[in-house]
């Protein structure tokens, strides 16, 4: 039997989160991770953190299950000039196949957040992630 494509949409509490994460002051690393409660069928916070380098994102990420990540960090340019570039990540767990609801809710969670850089990465290759246009 064939499932029906469900989109999630985004928790209201999240959205407010990611608009101030967006325009975020703070020049320190940060992320925020979500996640998918299938019983709510809607795109939900998982954990928040500060000061987090890209290793120690992926150690933080679960191994078998798909993530969302919102992650600022400080790029210096070689001209000198800092910027914060706001990446929008998803993480799948090798092998894993990308179910058509998880991409859909991405596209709505895009919607929402309009970010700088958009990275697809697998979750072995986070710290070296490939860039989607």
């Amino acid at each position: 039997m064939s499932e029906s494509l469900v989109v999630c949409d985004v928790a209201e509490d999240l959205v407010e989160k990611l608009r101030k994460f967006r325009f975020r002051k703070e020049t320190n690393n940060a992320a925020i991770i979500m996640k998918i409660d299938k019983d709510k069928q809607l795109v939900v916070l998982d954990e928040e953190h500060e000061g987090i380098s890209p290793d120690e994102l992926k150690d933080e990420l679960p191994e078998r299950q798909p993530r969302f990540i919102v992650y600022s960090y400080k790029y210096q340019h070689e001209d000198g000039r800092v910027s914060y570039p706001l990446c929008f990540i998803f993480s799948s767990p090798v092998g894993e196949c990308c179910p058509s609801s998880l991409a859909e809710s991405k596209l709505v969670l895009l919607r929402v957040l309009k970010p700088t850089f958009l990275w697809k990465t697998v979750l072995m290759l986070l710290s070296l992630p490939v860039l989607v246009l």
